[in-house]
């Protein structure tokens, strides 16, 4: 799907922190979108998770930098992390050149992937949420 010049592919699900989730056989793999990657502009450091690391669904475990930006990386599920983008140590811009495919942040072992995919959006459900974002950080850029 596109909604104003932001890719958000339909075999994904999103969180309302601007992360998605691709599930790949037991392993949830996890990216920030277009949209955000869009706003924050150039990447320029990513700090990502370590393997092992247990990390809780909703909650802050990482951060992105761009030149205008500081955030953080919120987990899209609950679990283990077993593998880590150590790529985007050296090119974090790659969030900005390929978010949905080079760019991944890291994957996790889910804990209880069918429940907690309850919250998160299909393509689909996304549409008024990020219509609603976009309002919003217009309003906020016109101030």
């Amino acid at each position: 799907m596109e909604l104003e010049g932001y890719n958000f592919p339909d075999d994904l699900w999103y969180d309302k922190n601007h992360f998605w989730a691709r599930l790949a056989g037991d392993t949830v793999v996890m990216g920030t979108t277009d949209f955000a990657q869009k706003l924050a502009g150039d990447i320029g450091y990513v700090e990502i998770p370590e393997e092992g690391q247990k990390v809780q669904q909703g909650k802050p475990f990482g951060s992105i930098e761009s030149g205008k930006w500081v955030g953080r990386i919120y987990a899209v599920v609950s679990g283990e992390v077993t593998a880590v983008n150590e790529t985007l140590e050296d090119e974090p811009e790659l969030i900005n050149s390929s978010t949905y495919e080079d760019g991944w942040i890291c994957k996790i072992s889910p804990d209880n992937w069918e429940a907690e995919k309850q919250n998160l959006m299909s393509a689909a459900d996304l549409k008024p949420f990020i219509e609603s974002e976009i309002v919003r950080i217009k309003e906020l850029m016109n101030k």
